[in-house]
């Protein structure tokens, strides 16, 4: 009989009892393809006297009442703040010269920004032009060698996750309309795909990795009859495996390719993609190669907190090891490429061109917003003893700021329409009452909805 489980040291250095082997019977607890977490597929079936057609029973609810209320502001909402904003419109058909003020209002987002569009198309225009002077002389050269010159080669390699990168991922999923996730009525859920312990005799590259994406993709819709809809993120393991965790509304019912729930289909589906070549390395790796949890899916309520679960581990330095590339992928050309992907979602953003008097006062107004946040950056820091050399590194924090090129930028809220509506009626409200054109930051006192206040410094 085996001996009880012994005990490991997690990664603070703390004990705790070991898990389970992944790869045990269901006698042991142990249900293929999931891995335990506080709220996941498991039903109270799962237990060893369960017969093995009940095995696929799960106790999540058909409906989200009571779980989950959802306050996604629909692209109808977002059409309607940006109507009430102080538009100007202009002809079709004309592009001005010189600089243009807008005003961006998506689900989860507020911009402002200043753009020379008939600069940057002569600018596009050029880059094309060099572009067909490129392909030329590779036609040419083609016909005189027979031979295609070879593609330039990555002039950096790719070892962690930038900076922009990151900023890029909160501004698309703050712009994203997530109407196809919520609009189904099912309950939203963090998949957690893995790759098995010999990972590099499948997953060389991150090519490799971005294709069995693409075939996964492309299994679920055969077996449930629509696309995908998802938020994806790519991290990394301590031991350098890849895995990616995807934020998604998991069908009900059983699939029409192998009639199976979506939890057992998923384990089956995933491990058939990678397809290790060790049969016991594709064994423990269909048991435990996926998770399913709706813990954390069901903490997904509006744009804002869906980037800030993206982006949570950046600012934790515990899991900062995550976002770094392992030595096997850090050579150019087998990088990881993009660490993050949407699926099926859209963007659902109304831009309006309003005056510079309009623009500059929207700037300032987002601006003492996001600095009454408080929000702060906590990141290492070095710092050299001149008299003996020695270097040490401290935690410094510091006060994130927005908006300081001029009033321009963008800030992430929880709801776009209702910061944009707010912003027009206290623009509006000065208007009336004043002829300065300077709206005073008293006239922002007040501003409140269910998840911002705009206040000021002084009112802090």
């Amino acid at each position: 009989m085996a001996g009880p489980p012994a005990r490991v040291e997690d990664r603070s250095g703390r004990r705790k009892p070991a898990a389970s082997d992944p790869a045990a019977p269901v006698a042991e607890g142990g249900r293929p393809g999931l891995v335990l977490c506080a709220i996941s597929g498991r039903g109270p079936s799962d237990h060893v006297d369960t017969e093995p057609d009940d095995l696929d029973e799960t106790p999540v609810p058909d409906s989200v009442a009571g779980l989950w209320t959802p306050a996604f502001p629909s692209p109808e909402l977002v059409d309607a703040a940006a109507a009430m904003l102080p538009a100007i419109h202009e002809e079709s058909g004309t592009l001005a010269e010189g600089p243009r003020w807008e005003l961006t209002v998506g689900p989860g987002i507020f911009a402002v920004a200043c753009h020379d569009w008939a600069r940057r198309e002569r600018t596009e225009e050029r880059a094309r032009a060099a572009h067909v002077k490129d392909v030329d002389a590779a036609v040419a050269a083609h016909i005189a060698t027979g031979e295609w010159p070879d593609p330039p080669t990555p002039r950096t390699a790719i070892t962690s996750w930038s900076r922009k990168s990151r900023a890029n991922m909160v501004r698309r999923l703050c712009e994203l309309d997530y109407t196809p996730l919520y609009g189904s009525g099912r309950l939203p859920a963090m998949v957690t795909l893995t790759y098995p312990g010999d990972w590099l005799t499948v997953v060389p590259t991150g090519a490799d990795l971005k294709r069995h994406l693409k075939a996964l993709r492309k299994r679920y819709v055969r077996a449930w009859g629509e696309e995908w809809a998802c938020v994806w993120k790519l991290e990394f393991q301590r031991r350098g495996a890849p895995h990616v965790h995807m934020l998604c509304t998991p069908p009900h019912g059983r699939a029409r390719t192998t009639g199976e729930t979506f939890a057992v289909w998923l384990s089956a589906a995933w491990a058939d993609v990678v397809d290790h070549p060790d049969p016991e390395q594709r064994r423990r790796h269909e048991r435990a190669g996926t998770a399913l949890d709706y813990a954390e899916g069901l903490r997904a309520t509006d744009p804002r907190r869906v980037a800030a679960y993206f982006t949570k581990h950046g600012l934790m330095a515990s899991k900062e090891y995550q976002h770094h590339v392992p030595p096997e992928w850090s050579e150019p050309g087998t990088g990881p490429g993009r660490f993050w992907g949407v699926w099926t979602l859209h963007r659902a953003v109304r831009t309006v061109r309003v005056s510079p008097e309009d623009g500059v006062q929207a700037g300032r107004i987002a601006r003492r917003w996001a600095h009454a946040q408080g929000r702060v950056q906590s990141r290492w820091v070095q710092r050299i003893d001149q008299s003996t050399g020695r270097i040490r590194h401290r935690r410094s924090r510091t006060r994130v700021r927005l908006l300081t090129n001029g009033n321009r930028g963008w800030i992430a809220v929880n709801s776009g329409p209702t910061f944009a509506r707010t912003l027009a009626r206290l623009a509006s409200t000065h208007i009336a009452g004043s002829d300065s054109g300077v709206l005073h930051p008293a006239s922002a006192v007040g501003y409140s909805c269910k998840h911002e206040r705009v206040t000021t410094p002084k009112q802090r």
